[in-house]
């Protein structure tokens, strides 16, 4: 199984780190499989922790793919890494064993503390489709032009009948990030 999640690491320095991740369960580790070049492969690799976050405010998903990564954070209760202060809930992992790959390592983490602060009512189409549209976002050198216009295209009906203020504003986002990529290569 896959959650969409945004992890948050820290370099040596303190600096904190936010990205949208798909972390994979396996039993009971969990598994964060970073594309290299990657600020969350080199914090985790650095400090041997992270912090899983669960949030339904797709904005920050949105955010963070389009360099708006300014999102109010926290302590994490058991390790020394910042949660995000709005999480629903959040997992603090430590890296446990890294399987190398040069394309996309696997980064097994086992879970030290778990905690829920507020209560997980769904997403709704729009949230999905926001999720969705930020996960074509972040592949947009890996896939093929014609799927990502006719998955944007898709996305955008379920939006359009269904988004509220903050869906609007994330799709906004991304949208001005595929209008640009389009340009510089002339699509």
């Amino acid at each position: 199984m896959i959650l969409e999640t945004l992890v948050t690491t820290r370099d040596r320095a303190g600096d904190p780190h936010i990205a949208p991740m798909g972390v994979h369960m396996e039993g009971e580790k969990l598994v964060i499989l970073p594309f290299r070049p990657s600020r969350t492969l080199d914090n985790l690799l650095a400090t041997e922790v992270a912090v899983v976050n669960a949030s339904d405010d797709v904005r920050i998903f949105a955010g963070c793919l389009t360099g708006r990564r300014d999102w109010p954070l926290t302590r994490a209760e058991r390790i020394d890494c910042p949660r995000l202060a709005e999480s629903l809930s959040h997992t603090e992992v430590t890296l446990e064993q890294v399987e190398d790959d040069p394309v996309r390592p696997r980064l097994l983490c086992r879970p030290l503390y778990t905690a829920m602060h507020r209560p997980f009512r769904g997403f709704n189409r729009a949230q999905h489709a926001v999720l969705e549209a930020a996960i074509l976002i972040s592949r947009l050198d890996r896939l093929p032009w014609d799927k990502i216009e006719a998955e944007w295209a898709i996305h955008k009906l379920a939006l359009e009948k269904t988004a509220g203020p903050r869906e609007e504003t994330a799709w906004g986002w991304l949208e001005e990030r595929l209008n640009q990529y389009r340009k510089e290569h002339g699509l």
